[in-house]
């Protein structure tokens, strides 16, 4: 019950900071593209576009901040085995960020705020671009630390500390699931980003308001939109690939796969209902000949089924408890026959884990050889995600993005053509799509976290054994304050975004024009006095 909880209460704390996050990424950039032409072009328009854009970005920003500042406390506060598990390599990434790229990314965004008049043009501009890589080099440090969980590389296991131990930062740094996953979710960031221009700019075309700052927004956004797409639908790809090869159960429950693929015929499902307890797909609908090459790049490569990696699991939860028996020989002798025996099962010790839930009082020594098959019989099917969530959370993924891509291409078209005014339906659409990259984005992160499980580190960790031992209580009071807490950060973003989206770029321009009326020059204080 605590583990459900502590799993609970992070996937709330972690969706909800992720409502923030793509917006901040994606608006970053997108305001160095305006401020870059306006720098290059000297338009007022493009100074107008940069600082109401940047308004709403600072406003998402802040509260963006604040939500993901506590998620990390909770590596501590929750999940304590894994901390001491994985700390050397999770804490790491996780310090280079506060260092290298948070703490740019706080200094500079002050200046780009309030350096408008105080900076010039071009200083200005790299500040602006200085804001835009503190907060994708943020991104790219915690999903350095993230891609370590699911493919562990350049550590090995110390009996003596029961901790992973760094090898080598360079392999941590350039895992290849790390660069896929950090450039995937950018520019899922700039997506989201861009529909969030287009749909508010939008709102002001069909108000008939403020036209020229509406449609040169609109189709700035729409053509970095459909670049975006475009570039997240291929970098998807690039994932889908790493985990055909690292992560085989998170492919094939993705793809509701029970059993091996028959290539070339063996259909993509673009609806079905998977059931875990039965471990089959009810109302399966599927599109013949793409299953292979979509996932393997080639038709005649067969795909391995879940059944089947549940067969293939055996053999490695028998030898994960050998390891487990040995180490904790080990630990009672430090003798060096009991460490050769771990090292020859260390590489299947995560399984040995799993094993642990169903062993006689949670010890896998107390095993006899005639429980053992059924220990393992019992561990099989553990192996497996949550097959219905992961399925269905890709494929939402998926026909939002596909949603995206026409209606960027649709906007990007009717825009250059000057019909917007005459295409009323497809405001409303671009309007009332705002929220749904968001929506695209958490159900990504769904995809990859739930697919990953029952680990919390691949094959070494699972997600059971990695939660603080607290009480229920105890839980179940956090997760109430934090539900609350988020949910009062959630009403304060809508509130401001709404009303300085309705209030509009004519606001500012009041303000500047009011405050420059109400500026008393020197001279009416020289002229008083000689009076």
């Amino acid at each position: 019950m605590v583990v459900d909880l502590s799993r609970f209460q992070f996937a709330l704390t972690a969706l909800y900071h992720f409502m923030f996050v793509p917006l901040t990424l994606g608006l970053t950039f997108f305001l160095a593209a305006i401020e870059t032409v306006y720098v290059v072009t000297g338009k007022q328009v493009y100074k107008d576009m940069a600082q109401f854009w940047g308004k709403l970005f600072g406003i998402n920003f802040a509260i963006g901040v604040a939500t993901g500042i506590t998620m990390e406390f909770e590596f501590g506060t929750n999940w304590s085995m894994y901390s001491h598990f994985f700390g050397d390599m999770f804490g790491t990434p996780l310090a280079i960020e506060g260092l290298m790229a948070f703490f740019m990314e706080s200094t500079f965004v002050g200046l780009m705020f309030f350096g408008w008049d105080r900076l010039s043009r071009q200083a200005h501009l790299a500040v602006t671009f200085l804001v835009a890589l503190g907060s994708n080099l943020s991104a790219l440090w915690i999903l350095v630390a993230n891609a370590a969980m699911n493919v562990p590389q350049g550590a090995h296991f110390d009996p003596d500390t029961m901790r992973m131990q760094s090898d080598s930062i360079v392999q941590v740094i350039f895992n290849p699931d790390a660069q896929a996953k950090f450039v995937h979710t950018s520019v899922a960031g700039y997506v989201t980003a861009a529909m969030f221009v287009m749909g508010i700019s939008a709102f002001y075309i069909l108000q008939g308001r403020n036209k020229e700052f509406a449609a040169r927004s609109f189709r700035m956004a729409a053509i970095f939109g459909i670049i975006s797409t475009v570039a997240v639908i291929t970098l998807g790809d690039v994932l889908g690939r790493l985990d055909y090869e690292h992560q085989p159960t998170k492919i094939a429950a993705i793809e509701g796969l029970w059993e091996n693929s028959h290539p070339p015929y063996e259909p993509w499902l673009a609806f079905a209902i998977p059931d875990d307890e039965k471990q089959k797909n009810h109302l399966e609908v599927g599109i013949p000949f793409v299953l292979s090459p979509l996932v393997t790049h080639s038709f005649d490569t067969t795909i391995i089924g879940m059944k089947e990696l549940q067969t293939q699991a055996e053999p490695r939860i028998t030898s994960g408890i050998q390891a487990l028996v040995a180490l904790h020989h080990y630990d009672q002798t430090h003798s060096a026959t009991a460490l050769a025996e771990f090292r020859a099962h260390e590489a299947d010790m995560g399984f040995g884990f799993l094993a642990m839930k169903h062993a006689p009082g949670q010890d896998v020594a107390a095993i006899t050889e005639d429980q053992m098959q059924s220990v393992v019989d019992a561990t099989k099917p553990d192996i497996l995600p949550n097959v219905f969530v992961t399925f269905w959370s890709f494929r939402i993924m998926v026909v939002l993005s596909l949603w995206f891509f026409l209606l960027f291409a649709l906007g990007a078209y009717v825009s250059l053509k000057n019909r917007l005014n005459r295409n009323h339906l497809l405001l409303k659409l671009c309007l009332w799509s705002i929220p749904l990259p968001i929506l695209a984005t958490e159900f990504g992160w769904i995809t990859a976290e739930a697919g990953r499980q029952p680990w919390t580190v691949f094959n070494f960790l699972p997600t059971y054994l990695s939660a603080s031992s607290h009480g229920v209580s105890y839980m179940v009071f956090s997760l109430a304050g934090f539900a609350l807490l988020y949910s009062i950060f959630i009403a304060a973003e809508l509130f401001l975004m709404f009303k300085f989206a309705r209030l509009g770029p004519e606001h500012d321009a009041h303000h500047a024009q009011s405050a420059s009326v109400h500026v008393v020059p020197d001279d009416v204080f020289v002229t008083g006095m000689g009076d």
